[in-house]
């Protein structure tokens, strides 16, 4: 149930960040069909000022539905997660940067990737798709572009 309920307050926490950035896709994003550049993400349980540790499960993939796992310094679980996203404008919000890498986030702070589900699916062939919520375990609810 505790898990529920943070899925859901940082779910709500991504729909206050829905307003494009201005921000530049990540390294990995860069150049993929419907890259809409990052977002600030800042988490429902902000640890303002630390250093955080995460490792994301899927890397940039937005057919795949990916899971954000807090972890230590070492790269150990510390049970802080998120899923990725469907923003209220249709844009998946996609973790970065790679899968299983281990990276920092300077004051707790995420800069996810957003991605234009139809702009991504008419870049690999399809006639188009759009942002769908599903699941990416340990994360109880996480997102990912379904083509058509």
């Amino acid at each position: 149930m505790k898990q529920l309920i943070t899925t859901i307050l940082m779910l709500l926490a991504l729909a206050a960040c829905s307003q494009p950035s201005g921000h530049t896709p990540s390294a990995g994003a860069e150049g993929m069909a419907g890259a809409k550049g990052t977002i600030e993400f800042k988490p429902v349980d902000w640890a303002e000022g630390s250093t955080t540790f995460w490792k994301d499960s899927d890397g940039i993939d937005p057919g795949t539905p990916g899971c954000h796992i807090g972890t230590d310094k070492d790269g150990e679980p510390n049970g802080r997660m998120f899923g990725e996203a469907c923003l209220a404008d249709g844009r998946l919000v996609e973790s970065n940067p790679g899968a299983g890498v281990l990276h920092s986030h300077k004051n707790d702070l995420g800069h996810p990737d957003t991605f234009d589900c139809d702009d991504w699916c008419r870049g690999a062939g399809s006639s188009g798709g759009s942002c769908e919520v599903a699941t990416a375990p340990p994360c109880e609810q996480s997102a990912r572009c379904v083509c058509n």
